[in-house]
């Protein structure tokens, strides 16, 4: 046994055969594969537990060092919802009818159809906003330096949109850019950043989303 200057428990996952591995694996895929992002939202209510179990099942990403460096906000206020959609509108037209958009950047985005009116912000029933954490802070305010901030993030919020997707339910990953909008509404402390605004609801009775494909397993396998 190996000897360790940290506590270390024992790890034993269980070992499947070859066939049970593919076959979940296979229903995995076709699990994650019916997910889209969602633009039209039902107002109808959802659990704020769904929320909590899908906060949960992010914070169970791996991270640099283990340190974690996330934090999600869960807004439900109408009167906070609306101040976000304002915001973030405002950032949207600088964008779309400001000529922020490069034509590169038009080009990409019109098989999406988007434009600057986000009014599905105020319609979800639950906006969260996962920050990313800077920088950690010990009791007495100085700091800790977090590694690989982005990438643990990223994971982080792959898990929860993964969450939200199999309890039935839909998001988007919306990115105003700037965002610092979100961390003064949310009154968020100055090492975090806003990473990703989600909102979170039923898709609407009549949802739409653009007829895309992904790429085939030959162009994304090096």
């Amino acid at each position: 046994m190996t000897s360790h200057n940290h506590p270390f428990v024992p790890y034993r996952p269980e070992r499947l055969p070859a066939d049970e591995m593919i076959r979940r694996g296979e229903e995995f895929y076709a699990h994650v594969d019916r997910r889209r992002s969602v633009r039209s939202f039902s107002p109808d209510p959802v659990p704020r537990e769904c929320i909590d179990l899908a906060v949960l099942a992010a914070n169970t990403a791996p991270s640099g060092a283990h340190q974690q460096p996330w934090k999600f906000v869960v807004i439900g206020d109408p009167a906070v919802k609306r101040r976000i959609r304002e915001a973030a509108e405002v950032e949207e037209r600088q964008n779309y009818e400001g000529g922020r958009l490069t034509p590169e950047w038009r080009t990409a985005l019109a098989p999406l159809e988007t434009t600057s009116d986000k009014g599905y912000l105020e319609v979800a029933p639950w906006l969260v906003v996962c920050f990313a954490e800077k920088y950690g802070t010990r009791e007495d305010g100085s700091r800790v330096k977090h590694y690989y901030v982005n990438e643990s993030v990223g994971i982080a919020c792959g898990l929860f949109i993964t969450a939200l997707h199999t309890m039935g339910l839909s998001t988007l990953t919306h990115t105003p850019n700037p965002m610092a909008f979100l961390g003064t509404i949310c009154e968020r402390p100055a090492n975090e950043r806003a990473y990703i605004l989600f909102p979170v609801g039923y898709a609407a009775s009549d949802a739409e989303v653009p007829d895309l494909t992904r790429k085939p397993l030959s162009r994304v396998l090096g």
